[in-house]
């Protein structure tokens, strides 16, 4: 009897806490229900409440809810006269246009039709899209005085997040759009031009382009520091850069930490696998000294000695022979070339001889929109002002000295086409 007054006095708690249970389940579900009833409610009722609102501004304002507004209304009025004068009433002359925008007007007109298909913007129901050229301005007077955002958005009547925005926008509109065009791999008969050109100006026949390095100050970033500390002690990215006799760029190459080697950076690149299966020089091979040879190109005292890229003689305490000392001064004449081309290139665009404040991701992609922006205007004839030149080097810090590099695996080749070289020079003496 005992037994079954415990067993039923169980089964009574057990039938208590499962209804009990099942009670609480249904109250829960019930809870969650009204929630959601209730911030749909709430988002209805602020949704309308939006609707009324722009329908009484409309009303008010005069104007069809399909036309574009103007402003949002948290946004703040800037004004955009000096913009508009300079559009609208012409107030640059030839000369304003080189100093703020380090082109001609006809080349930023042409740059603008050229980036109008992945620049342009379409007008929204609460803003107006900045037209085209105004994108172009702005991000041009960036690169060209390295300005603060502020200080440009306030010139043009934007926002800081908008100047920042049109840079970005224009670097990667030059790298998809113009690169093909104006900063490629030379052909045959660029090859001999860009040769000639070396030949004429620096003396040094059968040369194809000089392989250089540009170092660019950045800030200290937050991570792998000891990456970006160049032999100078100050942080920078380093950009690998090929130039023609015409001092344009051809193949730009970066952008990696400033302590990185120059020799790994060239044998890591397209153009190393390129010159070294012959293709850059046409087939067959040009005629020099009585033999076909490749052209060549010159490389600086880190980059490794082969048969298609030749390195001065290195000096050591007992002095050259007189043919070395000669290859050597005209290897210096042709790497002026190159010397010169970096320096126009650093004093129109100073954001590159300045210290650039922007993200590293988009520095590479800066570095090589700027190459692409001086091929323009040297390839239309541009004028260069001396005066940048001063200022570029005058604000600069000094790039970083070249460290001598190891010699080539195919140096036995690579001392005959040099030694033949030398005999071309003292036959010309």
């Amino acid at each position: 009897m005992n037994e079954d007054n415990r067993l039923r006095s169980l089964m009574f708690t057990m039938t208590y806490m499962l209804m009990k249970r099942r009670r609480d389940v249904n109250n829960i579900n019930i809870q969650r229900r009204n929630e959601i009833q209730r911030r749909v409610r709430h988002r209805q009722y602020f949704l309308q409440r939006q609707k009324r609102m722009l329908m009484m501004m409309t009303a008010v304002g005069g104007f069809s809810s399909t036309v574009g507004m103007r402003t949002r209304p948290w946004t703040t009025m800037r004004s955009t006269d000096w913009w508009e004068r300079v559009m609208t009433q012409n107030e640059f002359q030839p000369s304003d246009w080189l100093d703020k925008f380090r082109m001609s007007r006809e080349t930023f007109f042409h740059l603008c039709d050229e980036l109008r298909p992945r620049l342009t913007r379409q007008d929204t129901s609460l803003r107006r899209a900045l037209p085209v050229e105004k994108r172009v301005a702005l991000a041009l007077w960036r690169l060209a005085a390295n300005t603060e955002y502020r200080v440009i958005g306030a010139l043009f009547g934007v926002g800081k997040s908008t100047v920042c925005c049109c840079v970005r926008d224009l670097c990667h509109a030059l790298a998809a759009l113009l690169k093909p065009a104006y900063l490629r791999a030379p052909a045959g008969g660029e090859l001999r031009d860009s040769a000639q050109a070396f030949l004429s100006r620096a003396g040094f026949p059968h040369c194809a382009s000089v392989v250089a390095t540009l170092h660019t100050a950045i800030l200290t970033p937050s991570a792998n520091t000891a990456d970006y500390c160049n032999p100078e002690g100050w942080m920078s990215v380093l950009t690998q850069v090929s130039v023609n006799g015409l001092g344009q760029f051809w193949d730009v190459c970066g952008s990696f930490p400033g302590g990185t080697d120059p020799a790994e950076i060239l044998q890591c690149s397209r153009l190393w696998s390129s010159a070294s299966e012959g293709g850059l020089s046409p087939d067959p091979p040009p005629p020099f000294m009585g033999r076909p040879l490749r052209y060549v190109l010159l490389g600086d005292g880190s980059h490794p000695l082969q048969p298609w890229l030749l390195t001065a003689y290195p000096e050591g305490p007992a002095a050259l022979p007189g043919p070395q000392r000669l290859f050597n001064r005209r290897v210096a004449e042709a790497r002026g070339v190159a010397a010169s081309a970096l320096l126009r290139l650093r004093a129109r665009w100073q954001c590159l001889a300045r210290r650039n404040d922007c993200r590293l991701d988009l520095l590479p992609t800066m570095v090589l929109a700027c190459c692409i922006l001086h091929n323009v205007c040297e390839a239309r004839g541009d004028a260069f002002r001396p005066e940048w030149q001063e200022e570029a080097v005058r604000v600069e810090a000094s790039q970083p000295a070249i460290p001598r590099g190891g010699e080539g695996p195919e140096r036995g080749e690579a001392e005959e086409v040099r030694r033949l070289f030398c005999d071309y020079f003292q036959q010309q003496e």
